[in-house]
């Protein structure tokens, strides 16, 4: 089969309305029975294990099994980043005056995208990396430098940490909801990750969701001058 073949194979998978709607869910990095991805589609458990296979089959999902339980997650991060860019085009309209106007709230603001930070939240940190010589872009991709390493020391992060995996180390990754790029690859999951630790946030049960603690709204200001609330 042929680029153009498995393209259009593809698209056709991820663009049908059950399968999109449980590919849509798994962007929160976490890993769910096919019953909770029928209730999250609102379809059959039959139904939501047909789709399952066919996702599986095209490499797109993969599964683990604990106990009676099997668990479904995306099967590489390249597959978040294709869902959360579908949601970008999505998302491609001209606002309305009053629009503009209106508080941002929800996934919208705060939320984790895959495995990394996402949101108004995560762009202010993407933003606030760069205007402090943290990390370096080109416009189509980052870099980080000497004095982000150093910055990143103080949330337990080293750069030996992060040479072990073929993942790229850091890339842009466009949001959907802000139009701007916030930090994904390894250093953005491992930075999301000690975040949660360090208790910045706090996730929001069956969402993407996050909630900036007090601890965070202090640690984000004093080590990054982001203002959120």
């Amino acid at each position: 089969m042929g680029v153009e073949e498995n393209f259009i194979t593809l698209s056709g998978l991820l663009c049908e309305p059950t399968r999109a709607k449980m590919l849509w869910n798994l962007l929160d990095g976490r890993a769910y029975t096919a019953t909770e991805l029928s209730t999250a589609a609102d379809v059959s458990a039959t139904s939501a294990s047909n789709h399952l296979a066919k996702l599986l089959e095209a490499g797109l999902v993969k599964v683990e099994a604990q106990g009676r339980h099997r668990y479904y997650s995306f099967s590489k991060p390249g597959v978040a980043y294709v869902v959360e860019s579908i949601a970008h085009l999505a998302g491609l309209y001209t606002p309305r005056k009053d629009e503009n106007k209106l508080p941002v709230k929800g996934i919208r603001y705060c939320r984790s995208c895959y495995d990394h930070l996402a949101g108004y939240v995560g762009v202010k940190v993407a933003e606030a990396l760069e205007a402090k010589g943290c990390i370096e872009s080109d416009g189509t991709s980052y870099t980080v430098t000497a004095k982000g390493w150093e910055w990143l020391a103080g949330l337990d992060i080293s750069r030996e940490s992060l040479e072990k995996s073929r993942r790229p180390l850091i890339r842009p990754c466009l949001d959907w909801s802000e139009r701007r790029p916030h930090l994904a690859g390894q250093l953005g999951a491992l930075l999301l990750e000690k975040m949660l630790e360090k208790n910045y946030f706090k996730r929001v049960r069956f969402s993407r969701e996050l909630i900036v603690t007090m601890k965070g709204r202090q640690e984000l200001y004093e080590r990054l001058g982001v203002v959120v609330s």
